[in-house]
């Protein structure tokens, strides 16, 4: 991290009220001054309550009975989240690879019992983010720790608070580490976003997809939708361009975007069977 970062982020800290930043109450979104509504949510993919639109922040998560919630997902796999849980409900995925861990994907609540937690395991060496719907309050994790947030700039629009440690990048194939690389099936948005490590502690390969691609409740197939709350289905060519991209990786593990949706084995498999699938009921 560079010492004009630094200056920077010195600069906001001083120039703003710490822990104040607005966050949409539905879907989590951080935003870095008022307003009266969050595109994120007036998007066809989310929703505003019929209640309206509503207002939080991060210290006001704090104050309330809300707390940190961290189990284990899987071999070198941490989950992390919140209870009661907040907005969408995602978990994110503290993912001990060789070279640092990383944060995959991103959750609203942030505590000192958080970051405690995360710096006895060794801190970040960077966060990676698979759609706007889980960028939440990712500039103050990557401020608490110091590190680069990798987003798909296909979907830079969406993003609510502006921070010189956000770092778009373009393509559909970008290696984070030895062993670990983002891919993007542009699936749900156009930045979609996948994580493939190659590495794992068994050897065996791992897929981290949010919901991009999205574990369902029979865990024998995975699901591929424009939106999720609206039940609209995705393009048909964007699904098979996606798995076209990642028909060449290895996994026998896919892990989803909520507490214990994991595939344990066959998930490379399972994946491409589910988009042939997927393609023969809606081509016909």
């Amino acid at each position: 991290m560079t010492d004009g970062y630094m200056t920077m982020v010195q600069h906001y800290r001083e120039a703003l009220p710490p822990n104040n930043y607005p966050i949409c109450v539905t879907c989590g979104t951080q935003y870095g001054e008022p307003r009266a509504d969050c595109p994120v949510c007036l998007d066809e993919r989310q929703y505003v309550p019929l209640s309206g639109q509503a207002w939080t922040s991060l210290s006001r998560l704090r104050s309330g009975a809300r707390r940190a919630s961290v189990h284990p997902q899987g071999p070198g796999v941490l989950g992390i989240g919140s209870e009661p849980k907040f907005a969408i409900g995602q978990r994110a995925l503290l993912v001990k690879a060789t070279d640092g861990n990383v944060l995959w994907d991103c959750v609203p609540y942030l505590d000192e019992e958080l970051i405690d937690l995360v710096n006895a395991e060794g801190g970040l060496t960077a966060i990676a983010i698979s759609h706007p719907h889980y960028y939440a309050t990712m500039v103050d994790w990557a401020r608490e720790f110091g590190v680069p947030v990798y987003l798909h700039s296909a979907d830079r629009e969406w993003v609510g608070r502006s921070d010189p440690a956000l770092r778009f990048w373009d393509g559909d194939r970008l290696e984070l580490a030895e062993g670990l690389v983002l891919y993007r099936p542009g699936i749900h948005f156009p930045g979609g976003t996948v994580m493939h490590w190659e590495d794992d502690p068994d050897g065996l390969g791992a897929l981290f997809s949010g919901d991009i691609i999205q574990v369902i409740p029979d865990f024998s197939h995975v699901a591929f939708m424009y939106s999720y709350p609206n039940l609209i289905p995705e393009r048909p060519d964007v699904v098979e361009a996606a798995a076209e991209l990642l028909a060449p990786l290895s996994y026998e593990r896919l892990y989803g975007a909520w507490w214990d949706y994991i595939l344990p084995r066959g998930a490379d498999r399972i994946v491409q069977d589910s988009a042939r699938r997927y393609l023969k009921f809606t081509r016909g």
